[in-house]
């Protein structure tokens, strides 16, 4: 009688695959809830100050844009953006004491009151404020962002 062929031992290929591809699972885990607490600890405020402002002044080049130019129209994004414009300095502590942060606060701020002032009746006002208050924002950033 013949001999039976030799039985192999099963490979452990599948045991380290397997063991990798935990490994890798865990690995993500753990990537994610770390990230998600650095980014839970993270002050959010001068982020979404600018994005509201952002959004508002966006707005306001729509309104003329689409011809709605009226002081009713855009009077209440400016007074928005106004009251916004009172908490920069709280957003951004770490640049209060600085003088050009100042100078750009109150430029922007004192743009805004005389937009309020003498509220922009047609788009070609509309504009000229639109154009002011980006500018200033521009001016802003190139210093500190």
């Amino acid at each position: 009688m013949s001999d039976p062929a030799p039985v192999r031992p099963p490979s452990k290929a599948s045991r380290y695959l397997f063991v990798l591809l935990a490994g890798l699972l865990i690995g993500v885990i753990a990537t994610v809830m770390g990230m998600r607490a650095i980014q839970a600890r993270q002050d959010h405020f001068p982020d979404s100050l600018m994005t509201v402002m952002a959004k508002q002044a966006q707005l306001l080049d729509e309104s003329r844009k689409q011809n709605r130019c009226s002081v009713t129209d855009s009077t209440p994004r400016l007074q928005t953006l106004r009251a916004l414009a009172n908490d920069l300095e709280t957003a951004f502590p770490g640049l209060r004491d600085d003088e050009r942060f100042q100078q750009h606060a109150s430029r922007f701020r004192a743009t805004l009151n005389d937009a309020l002032a003498k509220p922009p009746a047609d788009c070609a006002a509309l504009a000229a404020a639109v154009q002011k208050i980006g500018s200033d924002c521009k001016s802003c950033h190139q210093d500190f962002k």
